[in-house]
C-alpha cells in the first residue's frame, strides 16, 4: 500500500486529489494538510510513501517544505511530488533543485497523476511531459554548472555508471535499465547508489538534468 500526504491551499484540488488517489486500490491517503507548515509535521509524523506538494502555499511553500523532506540529513525523508500550476518558473527548478523526485501541471490527466505517484513511491523520478524538454533547456541556459562537471565525471563515474546515467536521461526506470544491461535490479539500485554522491545530486532526476547541463547528453532539437 502506498501512503501519501496531499497538501494544497485550495480546498477543491484537496479534494479531488484525495478522491482521485484514495480511489485507487494500492492507494491510502493517510494526511490532507492546508499549508507548507501544517504539510511538514503531517509528513515528519505520519512518515508518508509520498508527498504530494502545492508550490505556492501559506507559511511554508512546497519548495521549503520539500527542501526540508529531501535533504540527505533528514529525520524523515519523503519522496515529493510537486503538482504546479506553473508551466516553467522559478518555482518548478527551485523545487526540482530542493530534492523533489517530479513534478506534473495540476491538469494532467487523472491517470497520468496516479501513475506518478507510483513512480515516485517506486524511487524513480517524473516529469510532466509537457515540460520535459523546455525544462532541460531552461536549466542549460538559465543554470550555472554543478561543481561537479562533465571532465571530471568521466575521472569519478565507472564504465557501468556512466552506462546507466546515459539510460537515465534517456527516461528508462530501474527495471528498464536492469534488462537493457542485463542484470538485477538491486545491481542497478547499487550503482546509483554510489554514482549520485559522485555527481554532487541526491536524485535520480537531478542526475538526469546534471547530464543534460554537463552536455553529457545533448537536448533533442523540436521535432527530434
Amino acid at each position: 500500500m502506498i501512503r501519501v500526504l496531499i497538501a494544497d491551499d485550495q480546498h477543491l484540488v484537496r479534494s479531488g486529489l484525495s478522491a482521485l488517489l484514495g480511489a485507487e486500490p494500492d492507494v491510502d491517503v493517510v494526511g490532507v494538510a492546508a499549508d507548507g507548515d501544517e504539510a511538514l509535521a503531517m509528513a515528519r509524523a505520519l512518515a508518508p510513501d509520498v508527498a504530494c506538494l502545492d508550490i505556492r502555499m501559506p507559511g511554508r511553500t512546497g519548495i521549503d517544505v520539500a527542501r526540508e523532506l529531501c535533504a540527505p540529513d533528514a529525520a524523515v525523508v519523503v519522496p515529493v511530488l510537486v503538482l504546479t500550476t506553473f508551466d516553467l518558473d522559478d518555482y518548478v527548478f527551485g523545487a526540482l533543485e530542493a530534492g523533489a523526485s517530479g513534478f506534473l501541471l495540476k491538469d494532467a490527466e487523472p491517470e497520468v497523476i496516479v501513475a506518478a505517484v507510483r513512480q515516485v513511491a517506486a524511487g524513480q523520478g517524473t516529469i510532466d511531459q509537457a515540460l520535459t524538454r523546455r525544462v532541460l533547456r531552461e536549466f542549460v541556459q538559465r543554470r550555472r554548472l554543478q561543481p561537479v562537471t562533465g571532465r571530471r565525471a568521466e575521472e569519478l563515474l565507472t564504465r557501468r555508471e556512466h552506462e546507466i546515467l546515459l539510460l537515465l536521461a534517456q527516461g528508462m526506470s530501474n527495471e528498464d535499465i536492469a534488462r537493457a544491461l542485463v542484470v538485477e535490479v538491486s545491481t542497478v539500485k547499487s550503482h546509483l547508489a554510489r554514482m549520485l554522491p559522485k555527481l554532487g545530486v541526491a536524485s535520480r532526476l537531478q542526475a538526469v538534468v546534471w547530464a543534460y547541463q554537463n552536455h553529457v547528453v545533448s537536448v533533442p532539437e523540436p521535432g527530434a
